[in-house]
């Protein structure tokens, strides 16, 4: 079954008991890739530097099946309208395998055939700027409170309390995967490290209580903002750590630490999967 959701919140499902049917979906796999490779003097071949996957293009076509052939087509060009921007294409498999879903743009609007009494066939041309299925659910995990206490023996009594936690996280997918953290709550110059590679994220700020620090680390949308209760949002990129990395979830395990020197925030951490191919 594959459902297509336009900018507007309009739905069109395909499947075998709607007037929508599927004839032929491609765009699960079959993603190019521009292999990028460098050459030095003298060397035999290239030396492979990398390979950025291109847009994938997903082609339907499909098949109406109703009374009302004339209402359908106008439904169909309605939703496919290529002036609204993105949509969200949804993948399910029969439960095969989770749902999946992708981002994609209408790159060329429905195209019919000549129709029948009952039967109207179509085609749609879909393209996803960004290459990767994903999942339709994210993945959020609450990263637990706790506090240690370190004493000194200086000339009178002091305590310093740091409140964190690690967890594991795991990134079923192919390819690394940006992350989204929020502290929600007070806290004082919040930390959050990938303990694989020490690479961290560090907010040089106290988040007032009732206030949600929210930092994402998505390609071309990075940011970090702090959102009051209102829901009034203040860029807080100014106080970030220079040496702090927006880092992903590396494919596999990764241990994630995250440290306040002050307050008790609750933390948590959301992502989703990325595949190259569903």
């Amino acid at each position: 079954m594959l459902i297509f959701t336009n900018s507007a919140g309009e739905s069109i499902t395909f499947s075998r008991n709607s007037p929508y049917r599927i004839l032929t979906f491609d765009g699960r796999g079959g993603v190019n890739a521009e292999v990028q490779t460098q050459k030095a003097p003298f060397q035999d071949g290239k030396t492979w530097i990398d390979s950025p996957l291109e847009m994938r293009e997903i082609f339907l076509e499909g098949r109406i099946v109703d009374d009302d052939l004339t209402g359908r087509r106008r439904d169909l060009s309605r939703v496919f309208n290529p002036k609204l921007g993105e949509g969200i294409l949804r993948y399910t498999g029969n439960g095969e395998h989770p749902d999946m879903e992708i981002i994609c743009v209408v790159e060329v609007s429905p195209i019919f055939a000549e129709p029948g009494l009952v039967v109207q066939d179509f085609q749609v041309t879909l393209l996803a700027p960004n290459p990767f299925w994903r999942d339709t659910n994210p993945t959020n995990v609450k990263l637990e409170d706790y506090v240690g206490n370190f004493s000194f023996p200086f000339s009178f009594p002091v305590a310093f309390a740091i409140r964190g936690d690690t967890r594991v996280l795991e990134n079923n997918g192919h390819v690394p995967t940006p992350i989204k953290v929020t502290f929600n709550g007070e806290a004082v110059n919040p930390k959050i490290t990938k303990m694989n590679t020490g690479e961290f994220i560090k907010v040089n700020r106290t988040i007032p209580s009732g206030c949600s620090l929210v930092i994402t680390t998505y390609f071309n949308d990075k940011s970090v903002v702090i959102i009051s209760p209102d829901g009034q949002e203040t860029n807080a990129m100014g106080y970030i750590d220079l040496d702090s990395t927006f880092f992903n979830l590396d494919v596999g395990e990764n241990q994630l630490s995250f440290i306040t020197e002050g307050g008790q925030p609750e933390v948590y951490i959301e992502y989703r999967n990325l595949f190259v191919g569903v």
